[in-house]
């Protein structure tokens, strides 16, 4: 009860919601550099999912690659940008941490934009290139909007992963919810480490619901059906694709 005391009156004190390094200018700043790392990773990954996806080319290699790029470690690539003198003297901790978060999270949108557009029915493609479509306006028209659930699934658990793990760039000296794990643990201060971790689960579970919720509204009416397993398509888990 006493460290649950010490955690309300860290969470309650003024001086913790003020200043540049109050809770709603760490919250704002770790936002902003999660949303740019998914945008970032939307528009590379979605692009390349995409367009492999309609093609069929080149995918063993990409696919496999990005999927490979998750055993890459975030902590270890953010301190070499860090540390590598064109990044590091030119440029601040938002960039070395956008570079190195980028990285965790393209694999997930990368494979669920290829699957998702994999998945979409070749009767549905065909008849559409029936009807006279070229193959951009069957990729635009077609197959992007009924793989939405699926590409919603990936930027969603992307999201999630660049908002917990985004907490690093405090390392490299960026300052969001990340200042007061790193200072607490440097300080042996569990009540200002836990109540860092504790606002950066918050976020995550915001970002969760918010994006749970975009994904209901963006998703085709007639894609809503259950499956075979009887899950619906918009909750559909990130896929892993092995070859």
């Amino acid at each position: 009860m006493h460290f649950l005391r010490q955690v309300v009156d860290w969470l309650t004190s003024g001086a913790h919601w003020t200043g540049s390094g109050g809770i709603p200018t760490l919250f704002y700043k770790q936002l902003v550099l999660s949303a740019a790392v998914v945008a970032a990773g939307t528009l590379i990954g979605g692009g390349i999912g995409l367009v492999l996806g309609h093609t069929g080319r080149g995918s063993l290699l990409a696919v496999n690659a990005a999927n490979a790029f998750r055993a890459v470690p975030t902590l270890a690539l953010l301190t070499l940008l860090a540390i590598y003198p064109p990044i590091s003297l030119k440029w601040n901790g938002f960039l070395c941490s956008f570079l190195a978060l980028t990285v965790l999270a393209i694999p997930p949108i990368l494979t669920n934009t290829y699957v998702g557009i994999r998945e979409v029915d070749a009767d549905v493609t065909d008849a559409a290139r029936a009807m006279g479509l070229t193959g951009r306006q069957v990729m635009g028209r077609v197959e992007l909007p009924l793989a939405i659930p699926f590409i919603m699934a990936g930027i969603r658990t992307a999201s999630i992963e660049v908002v917990a793990t985004s907490t690093l760039a405090a390392e490299v000296f960026y300052s969001d919810l990340g200042t007061p794990i790193i200072a607490g643990l440097n300080s042996n201060d569990s009540v200002e480490a836990f109540c860092g971790a504790l606002l950066v689960a918050v976020m995550a579970g915001l970002v969760a619901i918010s994006l749970g919720g975009v994904i209901k509204l963006v998703t085709p009416p007639g894609t809503r059906a259950r499956g075979r397993s009887g899950s619906l398509l918009t909750s559909a888990p990130v896929v892993e694709v092995g070859v």
